[in-house]
């Protein structure tokens, strides 16, 4: 186990392991779920097994969430500068990414080859959609980072689920206009996730494009152009989805849009519990307050923290969007959710309980 260590001259020598370390490894090879339940396929001859992954995300992780309970530890702040620029923690985000292709690519091969049924079909186009979800999350740690590296692997991780709008609008958008009128990503009290979805999805990727089109035009570039960072995303996206087609054949048209529409889903299902119903007070200047870690929802939960590169710590994450996953802290006094993000995704599902 590593240990960082500080000489402080008031506090004496400081020492921090981080007990978490090694399990960021679930993180990275969770995308691989869809591949246990082919496994499975192969095994059993059962199509039932097939939903084993859709089963985990939505049924074990919120239960191993309740036995395991929170994790309500922060690194000491005088390791934190340590601790990010550890390459380690950056390397497991890196490695994340081809392993969503490889997904993707050997469920395509899957359906494409197998004699399965239609509703297995279904099931494994939404088995894939919900992990490359986690490829959206991966982006957003990425993207939220300024080395190049970094930025070209959120774009490509973009890709996979063709939303290559996402780091403009988010970190442009969202971060600026969060908990307020004018954040479509942003749900308003009383608003269900459904009603949200029609509002978030178009208005996100509406925003996305007008914001770079300003960046664009104040560089002197064209909107149309592979300047343009949404379109160098979506380039690939094309692709990507036009080889899956043409190797493996018609198909894989319903199959890539269910895929895509509930990778997208998954963000939406994120965006609507992350701020559900908080807004930022307008200021006499007419200018909103500073967004505050009391302006998210957060989540302490061990497991879904582990498997999402600590996502849920989404408090310190808006009141410090450049902070690394492994350095996030919680804190006192903020809205907190009643189970980690996949359990809470079901809840917010029934609007009648939300």
């Amino acid at each position: 186990m590593v240990t960082y260590t500080v000489e402080h001259p008031d506090k004496g020598l400081i020492e921090y392991r981080d007990r978490k370390r090694y399990l960021w490894l679930l993180s990275v090879f969770l995308p691989l779920a869809p591949l246990v339940g082919i496994a499975l396929f192969f095994q059993s001859g059962s199509e039932w097994v097939l939903a084993t992954p859709l089963i985990f995300s939505y049924i074990v992780i919120p239960l191993l969430d309740w036995l395991f309970g929170s994790d309500v530890n922060n690194p000491p702040e005088e390791i934190v500068p340590q601790l990010e620029e550890d390459l380690y923690y950056r390397l497991l985000t890196w490695v994340t990414v081809p392993l969503h292709f490889v997904t993707l690519i050997a469920v395509a091969w899957f359906v494409a080859n197998q004699d399965i049924t239609a509703w297995s079909v279904l099931v494994m186009a939404i088995t894939a959609g919900a992990y490359s979800g986690l490829g959206i999350n991966t982006a957003h740690e990425l993207g939220h980072k300024k080395t190049r590296i970094e930025q070209s692997l959120a774009k490509i991780a973009l890709s996979i689920p063709a939303y290559g709008h996402f780091c403009v609008e988010h970190n442009r958008g969202h971060h600026r206009h969060v908990a307020t009128p004018d954040d479509p990503a942003s749900a308003r009290m009383g608003e269900s996730i459904y009603k949200f979805a029609l509002r978030e999805i178009p208005g996100a990727f509406r925003r996305g494009w007008l914001v770079e089109a300003e960046r664009l035009k104040r560089a002197g570039k064209a909107t149309w152009s592979m300047h343009n960072d949404i379109l160098q995303s979506y380039a690939l996206s094309v692709v990507l989805q036009l080889g899956l087609i043409v190797a493996f054949g018609w198909v894989m048209i319903p199959f890539l849009i269910v895929h895509n529409f509930w990778a997208w889903y998954q963000l939406t299902s994120a965006n609507y519990i992350e701020h559900y119903g908080l807004l930022r007070h307008k200021e006499a200047n007419g200018r909103f307050e500073r967004c505050q870690p009391h302006h998210s929802w957060n989540a302490n939960y061990t497991f879904s923290n582990i498997v999402l590169f600590h996502l849920e710590r989404h408090s310190d994450h808006h009141a410090n969007s450049s902070r690394r996953y492994q350095s996030l802290r919680t804190f006192d006094g903020i809205p907190e959710l009643p189970n980690g993000y996949f359990g809470t995704y079901l809840i917010a599902y029934l609007p009648w309980l939300w």
